[in-house]
C-alpha cells in the first residue's frame, strides 16, 4: 500500500510506491538533485585541500602507509556516498524543513567517527589533524553550499519558477479553501495547488472553482483527476465521506504511479519537535506534546539572552555614541525615548529606543488616525510626518532598536519573542491573542524576519502564536541569523 504523511508545518512529503518523483516534476528535481551533487563535490574537494595545507604546508607528509594522493580522492568519494547512503538527495527533505540540514551533519559526523575507529583498529597512520581540519570545514561548507542552493530555490519559486510540486487538494470546501491558504502563505515550501476535488454531493453540473482553484472532480476519480491536470501530489484535508477505508483505497490507487500522497491534518501551527507519530492498532496517531514555558532550557535562554546582551553593548558602544550624537544634533529633545510595553505575563516596563519622532508625537497621533494603514491594534504609515530625518534612516536600518539591549540585559526583554505590545493594545486582546503574553517579549523574531509592518495583523498574531508555544533555542538561533538579512534588506521597515 502507498504510504501517507502527515502534512505538518516544517515537515514533507512521503513517496508513495517507492522513490520514484511525479512526473511533472523529475526533469527540475534531478537537475536541482545534480546542481547539490556538483556543490558538494566541490565544497569537499575544497575542504580536503585545506585540511592537507593547514596540517603539512610545504612539507612532506611521513608516516602513513597510503599516499595522500589516494587518501584524498578516495575520502572524497566516501564522503559523498555516505552523505547519498543518509539520503541527503532525497526529494523529501529538499527545499524546506531543518531535516536536510541534519542529514548532512550527521553523515559527516558518522563518517568522520568510523574512519576514527577504522584507523585506531587498522593504524593506517592517517594524519588525526588533517582529517579533523577536513571533516570541520567540510561539514561547514556543505551546510553554507545547501543554504545558497535553497536560497536561490526559494527565489525562484516566489517568482512561480523553480522546482514545485504540482498539488491536487482533496476535501470539503472549507478545509480546501483553508489548506489552499496555508501552502500559497509560503510558496517558497514548493507546494503549488492546481485543482481541487470535493464531495459528490457538492458537485455542480457546470465549471466550478474555489476561489482561483478549479474543481476538477469529485472523490470516485482522484487519481484520474491527479493524472489529467498534471498533479505529482494529492493532498487529503478533512472531510466526513473521507473514511479511513476509502483513504486506504486510495493510496492503493497510486501505487506506482509516482504521485504523492500526503494528509493534512487539522492541526496546525505546531512545529515538528512537539509531534509525535505513533502506529496504535493501525492507526498513525499524532502525540502532541504541551509547550514549555519554565524550566531548564529556559533558564539557558535567560543565561545566553543576558551573556550575548552584555557582550552586543560592549562592541557597539562606539556605534550607539554616535547615533546619541546623531539623534541630539538632528532635532530638539532627549536621545533615548523611554515607552511603555508589556511583558511577559502582563507585566508592564519601559522599553528604550533611540528617539526617532518629535518630541510631541503622542499628541499629533490623534491627528493621523484616519491614516493608519494597518488593520488590527496598532498604528503605521510609510510616511509618517512625526518620524524625523535621522529617525528615518535609523529606522530603515533597525538601528533605533539597539537600546532593548539594555531590556534584555534587565531581564525585561529576550534577544527573540513576540513584538513588545503596547497597553492599549493588550486592552483589547482576546483570549487567543493574549496567550503572547506568555513568553518575553523580543528584539527580534518571526514577525521581523517575515516582512515586519508588511505584514497584516492576523499573520503578525498568527507568527507571534507560532514562536510562543514552538521556540526552541535552535530556532533562537536561526531567527537571529535571518534578523541581519531582514534589516539589510529593509523590509517592512518604516
Amino acid at each position: 500500500m502507498t504510504s501517507a504523511t502527515l502534512l505538518t508545518p516544517g515537515s514533507t512529503a512521503t513517496r508513495p510506491g517507492g522513490d520514484r518523483p511525479g512526473p511533472t516534476t523529475r526533469a527540475a528535481e534531478r537537475a536541482y538533485v545534480q546542481v547539490l551533487v556538483v556543490l558538494d563535490t566541490a565544497v569537499l574537494a575544497v575542504a580536503i585541500l585545506v585540511g592537507y595545507v593547514a596540517r603539512f604546508g610545504d612539507e612532506q607528509p611521513s608516516g602513513s602507509e597510503i599516499p595522500y594522493v589516494v587518501v584524498a580522492p578516495a575520502l572524497l568519494l566516501i564522503w559523498l556516498v555516505s552523505l547519498r547512503a543518509m539520503r541527503c538527495y532525497d526529494d523529501r527533505v529538499l527545499g524546506y524543513g531543518a531535516d536536510e540540514y541534519r542529514r548532512v551533519s550527521a553523515a559527516s559526523l558518522r563518517l568522520a567517527g568510523a574512519i576514527a575507529i577504522v584507523g585506531y583498529i587498522a593504524e593506517f597512520g592517517v594524519s588525526r589533524g588533517f582529517l579533523a581540519i577536513s571533516f570541520a570545514v567540510g561539514t561547514v561548507g556543505l551546510e553554507v553550499a545547501r543554504f545558497a542552493a535553497r536560497k536561490r530555490l526559494h527565489r525562484a519559486r516566489d517568482r512561480g519558477a523553480g522546482w514545485s510540486r504540482k498539488v491536487l487538494v482533496v476535501g470539503d470546501t472549507a478545509h480546501v479553501l483553508e489548506l489552499v491558504h496555508t501552502l500559497r502563505r509560503e510558496p517558497y515550501a514548493g507546494y503549488q495547488v492546481v485543482g481541487a476535488c470535493i464531495p459528490d454531493a457538492l458537485l455542480a453540473p457546470v465549471p466550478q472553482r474555489l476561489g482561483d482553484v478549479p474543481v476538477v472532480g469529485s472523490f470516485r476519480g482522484i487519481p484520474e483527476a491527479a493524472t489529467a491536470i498534471g498533479a505529482d501530489t494529492v493532498a487529503v484535508t478533512a472531510s466526513g465521506e473521507l473514511t479511513a477505508t476509502r483513504l486506504r483505497r486510495l493510496g492503493w490507487q497510486l501505487e506506482g504511479t509516482g504521485i504523492d500522497l500526503v494528509v493534512a491534518p487539522a492541526l496546525t501551527d505546531v512545529a515538528g519537535p512537539r509531534i509525535h507519530t505513533r502506529p496504535v492498532a493501525g492507526l498513525p496517531l499524532i502525540h502532541v506534546e504541551a509547550p514549555e514555558f519554565r524550566g531548564g532550557r529556559k533558564l539557558v535562554k535567560g543565561l545566553v539572552d543576558r551573556s550575548m546582551s552584555l557582550l552586543a553593548l560592549l562592541l557597539l558602544l562606539p556605534l550607539l555614541v554616535v547615533i546619541a550624537l546623531a539623534v541630539k544634533l538632528n532635532s530638539r529633545g532627549p536621545v533615548l525615548f523611554r515607552q511603555v510595553r508589556v511583558g511577559q505575563g502582563g507585566k508592564e516596563f519601559g522599553v528604550f529606543k533611540f528617539r526617532t519622532m518629535v518630541v510631541n508625537a503622542d499628541a499629533l497621533l490623534a491627528e493621523l488616525a484616519a491614516r493608519n494603514e494597518t488593520d488590527g491594534l496598532m498604528f503605521k504609515m510609510r510616511d509618517d510626518p512625526r518620524v524625523t530625518r535621522v529617525g528615518k534612516l535609523l529606522r530603515k536600518w533597525s538601528l533605533d532598536e539597539l537600546p532593548q539591549l539594555a531590556n534584555v540585559l534587565l531581564g525585561q526583554m529576550s534577544l527573540v519573542g513576540p513584538r513588545p505590545p503596547l497597553p492599549s493594545e493588550v486592552a483589547r486582546y482576546d483570549g487567543d491573542v493574549a496567550r503572547r503574553l506568555l513568553v518575553k517579549p523580543g528584539m527580534t523574531g518571526l514577525w521581523q524576519v517575515s516582512g515586519r509592518s508588511d505584514l497584516s495583523w492576523e499573520d503578525g498574531i498568527r507568527l507571534d502564536l507560532y514562536y510562543v508555544e514552538n521556540w526552541s533555542l535552535a530556532a533562537d538561533l536561526a531567527i537571529l541569523w535571518k534578523t541581519f538579512g531582514a534589516v539589510l534588506r529593509s523590509r517592512g521597515a518604516y
